[in-house]
């Protein structure tokens, strides 16, 4: 069984991290991944998207996947695709300080403080990282300790003086959702 994850915002929020830190996550932990990252020309304020595909056996997806069975919104700037792709039964959590559209498609959706979280950890810019750390939470896709040991292997060598940071702010999006609310493999989708 494999289960896509689509992660998107706008550039500068850590769209890309989170998508490289699940993937290698669920490496370290012996799962198979594809990871593919999509973002325009600009450094900041332009369209980002990351699709992160888990399974327990070789992946079957396309890197470009159709349909997905959950999804991570740090802003809604340009959730439109985004929405389009879900799955009935789906997941998705969203950043609640930076998404205020009412979501349609017929799946479970968290608004997550995760901004305010992660400023609250000391990690200003980690609210990419609290909101995928809460997803985690739910649905056990990895554990917290294999975010932050990915996390820690993500870091650029220049921006080291984050990581501890970074640190707190996983460990308290993990903290958000009830763990295990929203089982990784158990849950049941049409589609799937």
């Amino acid at each position: 069984m494999e289960r896509e994850l689509l992660i998107t915002g706008i550039g500068g929020q850590g769209v890309q991290l989170a998508a490289q830190v699940i993937a290698r996550a669920a490496t370290l932990e012996g799962r198979e991944v594809m990871y593919l990252g999509l973002y325009g020309g600009m450094m900041r304020g332009g369209n980002t998207d990351s699709t992160v595909v888990v399974g327990d056996l070789p992946i079957e997806s396309p890197p470009v996947v159709s349909h997905a069975w959950s999804a991570l919104a740090m802003h809604d700037e340009y959730w439109e695709p985004v929405e389009a792709k879900l799955r009935p039964g789906g997941l998705v959590l969203v950043n609640d300080a930076t998404f205020t559209r009412t979501i349609d498609a017929p799946v479970t959706v968290h608004r997550v403080h995760a901004t305010e979280t992660a400023a609250g950890a000391g990690s200003p810019m980690g609210g990419s990282l609290v909101l995928l750390a809460a997803y985690a939470a739910a649905t056990r896709i990895v554990s917290c300790d294999a975010l932050v040991d990915a996390m820690r292997a993500s870091i650029p060598s220049y921006r080291t003086q984050h990581v501890e940071a970074n640190e707190r702010a996983i460990r308290a999006g993990w903290e958000l959702l009830p763990e295990n609310s929203f089982p990784f493999w158990e849950r049941s989708t049409a589609g799937v």
